[in-house]
């Protein structure tokens, strides 16, 4: 593998990061972040979202990424680090956030609709039924249409802002956004997708790596037209632009990778390149994904058929809620992650038939945009901290798993990533509930991921051949003094709360399933 430095940008929903990684020393030479509620005080947002809009709606500014991003350079500039002798970079973005430029690169939205914007439930609901129902827009687009996704929020723009769409002539991802911004932005920048992002537009199916015209003409017969070409997630698109150059001290030689979305560099970060290993991502929202090397196509359109930025598959879950209630209990007992754990080691596994089913602001994985949360086996003197703290936290889990259980994929390890993996608690929970072992990873996630894909594009280019495993491996650092193996008695109360809080799911959504009483009573009997 050939020397130098390569750049990672992960552009997410609360702040940028960049990297910049050696691989002549194997180590990571600089790191800085832009917090954007703290360090851009004037966009006035709660993590990262724009406040005092309509319930469901989540919407950021592009215009504050791309200062983001100028930011963090500067900072690199200002460093020891020789930004000239950067070869490439890659950005990673948070997923399915829709922007909107003209022909001159003005936005015709002023904001960003983001991936947690629940506001477009109408036009999922709409466009399932005129492609023909759930199972026909799988076969459309790999996916059932989701409020998390970009093709609703096209089609609410098409229905409700019809002068911003007519003046639009290009839809981006928030990632390629970036790309464009990199390459040139206003003065000819490269105006391309890659398979990773565009597989979570629900427009774009990853199994046949084409668009479905079917689902874009139901959208608007001429948004075709308005989607850039979709070209390999393992190449370059171009060089960086003269203006940056000049600006940041960058080389004009500097590539910039396809990048793609931050679930594809999650992945690249905690090493998850090979099948066998699940990556769970446990930060505002909760993900589960794995590589493979075939796409899978899930009937009840549940766990999303995403491709990965290596050209290969990576089927992943999402859950809405995760760190939501978890924080909300930390406030309200006024207890550190510690001391958390500490408060859930006085009870048992099962929490004595007490489940919560967490759906605190509607769930994406089952898809209730309107959801709320359930509490069953409470009783009048159970709403205690050390019941409620068991109950949120097993909850949490539980819910990720039935998702999970769908993905059709043997586990060897999962490699836990996010701010919660900081937290004991929540790393033997998630052994005993999924019957697997797992391990934090140290490091960077995402923006790691992006620099060394960067580093895997930039070589293969350069004629150096190599596998991205070989790049990932020295960077890719396991926390081995907090692996967790799957505790029996946890293990065997997480076999019946499994099934329990299935069927709560399942009975809340009119499906006919196993009583719930029944399964909290054999749960009791337990201990």
């Amino acid at each position: 593998m050939s020397e130098g430095l390569f750049a990672g940008l992960d552009v997410s929903t609360q702040g940028c990061k960049l990297i910049v990684v050696d691989t002549t020393t194997k180590d990571i030479v600089f790191v800085d972040s832009v917090n954007y509620d703290e360090d851009l005080p004037q966009y006035r947002t709660r993590n990262g979202v724009i406040q005092g809009l309509e319930e469901g709606a989540s919407e950021s500014d592009p215009i504050m990424w791309i200062e983001a991003v100028c930011v963090v350079f500067e900072r690199l500039r200002l460093s020891e680090v020789r930004q000239d002798q950067v070869l490439c970079i890659s950005v990673s973005g948070q997923q399915h956030g829709l922007v909107a430029l003209d022909a001159e690169g003005n936005l015709t939205r002023p904001t960003s609709k983001l991936w947690n914007d629940f506001s477009t439930h109408e036009e999922c609901e709409l466009l399932t039924e005129r492609i023909g129902g759930k199972e026909d827009m799988i076969r459309e687009v790999g996916n059932s249409q989701r409020t998390g996704y970009t093709a609703a929020k096209i089609f609410h723009m098409f229905r409700h802002e019809q002068d911003a769409y007519r003046k639009t002539t290009t839809f981006f991802l928030v990632h390629n956004y970036i790309n464009w911004y990199l390459t040139g932005g206003k003065q000819g920048g490269i105006r391309v997708m890659e398979p990773g992002d565009t597989s979570g537009m629900a427009l774009w199916h990853p199994g046949t790596g084409i668009w479905s015209e079917k689902v874009s003409k139901a959208i608007d017969p001429g948004l075709m037209e308005k989607l850039p070409p979709v070209q390999p997630s393992n190449r370059s698109i171009g060089h960086i632009s003269s203006e940056l150059v000049e600006k940041y001290g960058f080389s004009p030689e500097c590539k910039v990778d396809a990048g793609s979305g931050d679930n594809m560099y999650g992945a690249v970060g905690t090493g998850n390149v090979q099948p066998g290993i699940v990556t769970i991502s446990l930060g505002t929202s909760g993900t589960a994904y794995t590589f493979m090397e075939k796409p899978y196509l899930d009937p009840s359109g549940e766990i999303a058929a995403f491709c990965d930025s290596t050209g290969h598959h990576l089927p992943l879950l999402c859950v809405s809620n995760l760190a939501n209630g978890y924080d909300t209990v930390l406030t309200m007992f006024g207890l550190s992650h510690e001391e958390f754990s500490e408060v859930v080691d006085m009870t048992e596994a099962g929490n004595a038939g007490r489940v919560l089913v967490p759906w605190f602001t509607g769930e994406r994985t089952p898809d209730l945009p309107l959801a709320s949360p359930l509490y069953f086996g409470f009783g009048l003197n159970d709403f205690k901290k050390e019941s409620l703290c068991r109950a949120v936290l097993e909850g949490h889990v539980l819910n990720l798993f039935e998702g999970f259980r769908r993905m059709p994929v043997e586990t060897k390890e999962i490699r836990l990533t996010g701010g919660l993996s900081k937290s004991e608690s929540w790393c033997q929970t998630i052994a005993d509930i999924f019957e697997a072992q797992t391990v934090p990873v140290e490091g960077e996630g995402a923006a790691l991921g992006a620099a060394l894909h960067a580093a895997w594009v930039w070589n293969n280019e350069s004629g150096r051949m190599i596998t991205l495993g070989e790049v990932v491996e020295p960077f890719v650092i396991l926390d081995g003094k907090r692996r967790k193996e799957p505790d029996r008695k946890n293990v065997d109360a997480g076999r019946i709360q499994k099934q329990l809080f299935r069927a709560l799911s399942n009975r809340t959504r009119g499906i006919e399933s196993e009583d719930p009483f029944l399964l909290r009573d054999k749960l009791i009997q337990l201990h």
